[in-house]
């Protein structure tokens, strides 16, 4: 067995993760002679898997002849591998639960990187079973031949090559544990076709043993001691939360102590829903193209709490000038993310779940009392002065504005029973900053890697695991076009998916970085008019409408949601719109370009960039 393993936050705690949560069909099979490839069937549904994302090809061929005859495992067919794993991906952020993806080797298992990439990155909790060629003949470049476990060994939490039907199960059992526990993450099987065809009596064990890999769940006492300390001294602090919170299962502990404490919250992108953006005490995103309030919250304060976030350069900007006055307490999973980028005065290792509930406990213990009146004002009147967006900015109305779309389309979503995906671009920063989520688990999105193509098969996988609720993507033109060949798959499966497209016929950030840094020359960032949307809506036999006037916003959103099968909105927006506020490279959170400011007549401030 070759293996590549990295312990890097998480999710399920070590005592929630015991024997496989399968339906009982593992138990019908111990002990039952099967093939190889049945046994990996077998295990899939031991773990209790009921959906897998996949594409055939011949050294797989022998997993989905196994496949076949499942009752329990239902598989969809993408169009492309990519495809499948983001779909498996978007499963996977939206339940809580590893996705699961099978694909053929050679370009089959290759086609998965990018996938396997946004996973790795987000931390998000993947079974990737690709087939390999013979074990006698890997390593001669025979016909599809990959070294698939070397070139993923980056991208993994932890990888394995099957020598034998002998360690098939407890490959299996160790794959699905290592992928959910610790600080989550993909996990890949190589399965040569020949072990595929090899026979073997099936036995999957109810218990795993890895003395190498013992995540840390519980924080440590004495830091937990020294964090309620700062927590009660504090008189400026922000809760910085992360998808750690989401993964961890947190919120509801990340809320009580903001509220135990009277500390304003801010929420990375992949953090979004930990808070309910109905709280008074959220501030919404911070960063980049966060809030110019929540930014200067940031600046000002003097505590941070890192809550299952690292340290991201597109939240601390210039790091010398992030955060000057703020001690920082940082929890985290992860020993590896504490102090890489920013230092930590109290760093907690530990599920965040655990630490938070020690920390609520002795703060109530102590009677802790909130000494934040005063820095709540502040932030307050900081939101009144610097809204996002604001009616008087200059728009004359004869164009379709982002935001208000934006602002729409939350309006009409039901927040407890509607999931967001986004694409990567200017519309996922404008999702950011203006679809308002109440849940965990309802605003998915691809942070780390940035992955153009994700949202739409991610949306895909999130329908399909939760088929009681609407499920919408916002996507650009071009990176829906990046994996569009999958509304067959939403088609063919009656998948009710909605794509909301923010056209504006360009590579809108790069577009934007152009123009505020490359003096205009837009090389390679303008798109011509085709396709022509809904036409090819209509030809995957989707419905579809596109607009371009903003007296049509409403109404067109309110057509979307209420179709009963998939439908593209194809929205047309001018190239010169652009993502405010924004804090450019080199420059510190307190400082964007594009803020609005209220006191001053509601206008755009310093809107010009520089060089890079």
């Amino acid at each position: 067995m070759a293996a590549s393993a990295k312990d890097a936050p998480q999710r399920r705690t070590a005592a929630s993760v015991g024997a496989p949560r399968g339906s009982g069909s593992q138990t019908l099979k111990q002990g039952k002679p099967m093939l190889g490839a049945e046994a990996v069937i077998a295990s899939l549904e031991a773990e209790g898997v009921d959906t897998v994302f996949g594409y055939p090809g011949g050294q797989a061929i022998k997993l989905y002849d196994a496949l076949y005859d499942s009752e329990q495992l239902h598989h969809v067919l993408a169009r492309h591998e990519q495809g499948a794993v983001h779909m498996a991906d978007g499963y996977a952020r939206s339940t809580g639960r590893p996705g699961v993806a099978i694909v053929t080797s050679g370009p089959g298992a290759t086609n998965t990187v990018t996938g396997i990439a946004t996973a790795y990155m987000d931390s998000v909790p993947l079974i990737i079973i690709t087939g390999q060629v013979p074990r006698a003949v890997i390593g001669t470049d025979s016909f599809q031949e990959s070294d698939i476990v070397g070139i993923t060994m980056p991208v993994v939490k932890h990888s394995f090559l099957l020598q034998s039907t002998d360690e098939l199960t407890t490959t299996f059992r160790e794959a699905f544990h290592i992928a959910q526990t610790g600080r989550p993450g993909p996990v890949l099987i190589d399965v040569p076709s020949d072990v595929a065809g090899e026979e073997m009596v099936f036995a999957y064990p109810d218990k795993v043993s890895i003395p190498s890999y013992k995540p840390t769940y519980r924080g440590n006492a004495k830091q937990i001691r020294a964090a309620c300390r700062l927590i009660k001294e504090a008189q400026r602090p922000v809760l910085y939360v992360g998808g750690g919170s989401i993964s961890s299962d947190a919120t509801e502990e990340v809320q009580t102590l903001a509220h135990l404490m009277g500390i304003p919250v801010v929420t990375t992108l992949m953090g979004k829903g930990a808070f309910p953006a109905s709280d008074g005490l959220n501030l919404g995103p911070v960063g980049m193209h966060g809030a110019k309030y929540s930014n200067l919250a940031m600046t000002e304060a003097d505590l941070i709490i890192a809550a299952g976030a690292r340290f991201s350069d597109r939240v601390t900007g210039r790091l010398d000038r992030f955060a000057p006055h703020a001690q920082v307490i940082h929890i985290d999973i992860d020993p590896a993310e504490i102090g890489k980028i920013r230092e930590a005065q109290v760093p907690i290792v530990g599920d965040l779940k655990g630490v938070l509930q020690d920390i609520i406990a002795s703060l109530k213990k102590d009677d802790a009392q909130p000494r934040t009146q005063g820095w709540l004002e502040e932030v307050a009147a900081w939101k009144e002065r610097y809204p996002v967006y604001h009616a008087n900015v200059g728009d004359d109305g004869s164009q379709i504005i982002p935001e208000l779309v934006m602002t729409t389309l939350s309006d009409q979503l039901d927040s407890d029973n509607s999931i967001v995906v986004t694409e990567v671009g200017q519309h996922q920063m404008w999702a950011h900053q203006f679809i308002q989520r109440e849940h965990p688990r309802t605003f998915l999105s691809s942070g780390g890697l940035g992955t153009m193509g994700f949202g739409f098969p991610a949306a895909i996988g999130a329908a399909l695991a939760n088929p009681d609720k609407q499920v919408v993507c916002i996507a650009g033109d071009g990176s829906f076009q990046m994996n569009s060949q999958e509304m067959a798959t939403a088609a063919i499966n009656d998948v009710p998916v909605k794509v909301l497209i923010m056209d504006n016929r360009c590579l809108g950030m790069v577009h934007q970085w152009q123009r505020f840094f490359c003096a205009e020359r837009y090389s390679e960032t303008l798109l011509e008019p085709c396709p022509d949307f809904v036409k090819l809506a209509e030809a995957y036999g989707w419905e579809g409408k596109r607009i371009t006037e903003p007296a049509e916003v409403a109404s067109a959103i309110a057509q979307m949601l209420a179709a009963k099968g998939p439908y593209l909105l194809d929205v047309a927006i001018s190239r010169d719109q652009n993502v405010y506020p924004m804090v450019t490279p080199g420059s510190g959170l307190d400082d964007p370009i594009g803020a609005i400011d209220v006191a001053v007549g509601a206008v755009r401030t310093n809107r010009e960039g520089g060089a890079l």
